[in-house]
């Protein structure tokens, strides 16, 4: 028989109280500032900055300093890590308990138009474009992929070095417009805090907000400017193969919305 164990492991700990369970609703499909996450579980300040760095500590949850205001921290989830802290503290419960993972199995679209999905950063030079080639790529033709700024300045070059090391295609890519691709999207993901203030609304589109520092550092040298670009689109795919699955989800909705607007 299992030796029993006093205590649940740490993930499934922390988020079995409420306020914490609350902060990784929250944060699980988008990044947020301290202030919007205590008008949002409705707690006090100090109550939520509690409960968040006992998340941080853990590794569920981390935080970077606005690129916008330095004033400003965004706190975002670790859906990976706590994919498999949840599995750990099933699986020490049964071993046959695990994490039901929604795999994003693309398959041609049928009778009706694919989700759209725009990724955001303020120029479209380096964060929204590694994302539409990655996206672009794990999605298989199953998803339709843009990026686009408030301020196009054209691809940084370590952009396109970077995905032509990864083996992503880039003949495709170039900087635009929000207002050249429209507002047409069913998602929107900001990638930069600017980009966040400065993306006019989207009223039929689920939003987003990522915050990902700028890889393109004026001061680097070029190993750093590579380092970090590779560590740009090393989150980025890590992320999108979360968010995925639910525009795929959102997808197969449409078409069945599509069956049934025909009948």
């Amino acid at each position: 028989m299992q030796a029993i164990t006093t205590t649940a492991p740490e993930t499934v700990w922390l988020l079995g109280h409420d306020i914490r369970w609350r902060l990784a609703q929250m944060l699980s499909h988008s990044d947020h500032r301290v202030g919007e996450l205590v008008e949002a579980v409705g707690e006090r300040q100090n109550l939520v900055s509690y409960h968040l760095g006992l998340l941080r500590r853990a590794g569920v949850v981390s935080e970077r300093r606005s690129s916008r205001d330095s004033r400003d921290v965004y706190y975002s989830l670790n859906l990976d890590g706590l994919r498999e802290g949840l599995d750990r503290g099933l699986t020490g419960l049964h071993p046959t308990l695990r994490v039901q993972w929604l795999e994003a199995t693309p398959a041609p679209a049928e009778g009706s138009r694919q989700p759209r999905l725009l990724f955001v950063c303020t120029g479209n030079s380096a964060r929204s474009q590694l994302a539409e080639a990655i996206a672009r790529d794990m999605a298989r033709g199953t998803v339709e992929v843009a990026s686009a700024g408030p301020k196009p300045a054209g691809i940084h070059p370590m952009t396109l070095t970077v995905l032509q090391e990864l083996g992503l295609p880039t003949d495709n890519l170039r900087s635009k417009s929000i207002h050249e691709v429209g507002d047409h999207f069913d998602f929107v993901i900001t990638l930069c805090d600017v980009a966040r203030e400065d993306c006019p609304p989207f009223q039929r589109a689920d939003v987003v907000h990522w915050s990902l520092p700028d890889p393109a550092q004026s001061n680097a040298s070029r190993r750093e400017l590579r380092q970090a670009f590779r560590r740009t689109a090393e989150e980025l795919r890590g992320r999108i193969t979360f968010l995925l699955p639910m525009v795929i989800k959102k997808g197969s909705e449409l078409k069945a919305l599509g069956r049934h607007s025909r009948t």
